[in-house]
């Protein structure tokens, strides 16, 4: 069987005018797999390392965001400014009554946010932030996470609840006894996949939270203010006009959607563990498109004499190119068919192990968008190869 090219040689000009190029370009992937599979495979794991770096990290900050995602909330109150659900500080106690003033309020519940010291037998301290949440049954702040036995046990003086994955930085188990900040507290439950991030979180109830932490409601107050409207379509207008109100009184409304967005660029933008992390995935990334592009050049190299042929029996370099480029985007395509079956696998596996990924259609669109052109640019820098192509070679 003979190579494609050699065959599209043989067959002259004729044949490249009046036939396609693209099933030329497909032959000969076909043909010279083994030759091709590596650009494929450098390819796929391009595409790969691009969207799982980048699932990672928006997995990892969204765990900043959390608290405020798995309550059913359709307005946060808070101190002006507030960049983070973690850097939430007391308002003044009368917020609530300038809350109520708006007709689409229908519920208010407080929202605590404390911090403390968890001591242990061998790790001494353990910094912690204590979460005070209602205890109600219905309750908005964290009605996703938390079952209403578990809230039932909250009501229970100095009892708190821990995520599953920090048991043994505190440890501790369900039933057992430790100390905050003094004070003799039990844990009553689990719960699962609120694991803090740059500490540990605690969920207490409202009392609780204050008499661990004296600081994160005195006199009345309290860090944020949970509101659901009567029409939750009216969120955005209703936290603006609550905002126009508590410029100068101490307070700003936000919804939920742009709250949590806030509190996860905060620390994807702001903290230095965002930054290095953001740079060294650049970092990577740029090392596996370079890697892409140096072995889909050399695959090209690789049939420098079938390009050689084509032009001693008339072909052109823009015809060359074509075939280069076309050759270029059908790797692209079948590294993406490549790397989302791995995609898949990693990200059950990553499911399996608790480790946060936050994958979505436009970030895979994104990913494959951007695989794509860097297949294509790998092309593109390979035909300074074709152009080397002399039909002089093929005397030596």
């Amino acid at each position: 069987m003979s190579h494609p090219l050699q065959a599209a040689a043989l067959a002259g000009p004729a044949r490249r005018v009046s036939g396609p190029r693209m099933p030329l370009a497909l032959k000969t992937l076909i043909y010279d797999w083994r030759r091709f599979l590596p650009a494929v495979v450098a390819v796929a794991f391009s595409g790969l390392l691009v969207l799982l770096q980048a699932a990672v990290i928006l997995g990892i900050f969204s765990l900043s965001s959390l608290y405020v995602t798995r309550s059913d909330a359709d307005l946060w109150i808070g101190f002006p400014g507030v960049q983070s659900i973690d850097l939430g500080r007391p308002m003044t106690a009368k917020a609530d009554l300038f809350v109520w003033m708006n007709p689409h309020v229908r519920r208010l519940e407080p929202f605590l946010w404390g911090s403390g010291e968890w001591r242990t037998d061998t790790r001494g301290m353990v910094n912690i932030f204590i979460v005070g949440v209602a205890t109600a049954p219905g309750a908005m702040g964290l009605s996703q996470a938390l079952s209403a036995q578990q809230r039932a046990a909250l009501a229970q003086p100095d009892a708190v609840l821990i995520d599953e994955a920090d048991l043994h930085k505190l440890e501790t188990a369900v039933g057992g006894v430790a100390e905050i900040n003094g004070r003799r507290v039990r844990v009553v439950g689990l719960t699962h996949g609120l694991r803090g991030l740059g500490g540990v979180n605690v969920i207490a109830s409202l009392s609780t939270t204050r008499r661990l932490d004296p600081a994160a409601g005195p006199a009345g107050k309290v860090a944020y203010l949970l509101a659901q409207l009567d029409d939750p379509a009216a969120s955005d207008s209703v936290a603006r006009a609550l905002s126009g109100q508590g410029k100068g009184r101490g307070f700003e409304a936000l919804t939920g959607r742009a709250f949590a967005g806030r509190t996860t660029r905060y620390w994807l933008t702001e903290s230095g563990a965002g930054v290095a992390f953001v740079f060294g995935s650049l970092v990577a990334m740029s090392a596996a498109v370079i890697i892409t592009s140096q072995t889909l050049a050399a695959a090209v190299a690789g049939s420098l004499k079938e390009f050689a042929a084509l032009r001693a029996l008339g072909f052109s370099m823009r015809a060359l190119n074509d075939i280069v480029l076309q050759q270029s985007f059908w790797v692209g395509v079948a590294g993406l068919a490549l790397a989302g079956l791995l995609t898949g696998v990693l990200a059950a596996v990553a499911r399996l192990g608790d480790v946060p990924m936050v994958l979505s259609a436009p970030m895979v669109a994104a990913a494959a968008a951007l695989v794509l052109v860097t297949a294509l640019g790998s092309g593109a820098y390979a035909l300074r190869r074709v152009g080397q192509a002399d039909p002089a070679t093929l005397l030596l």
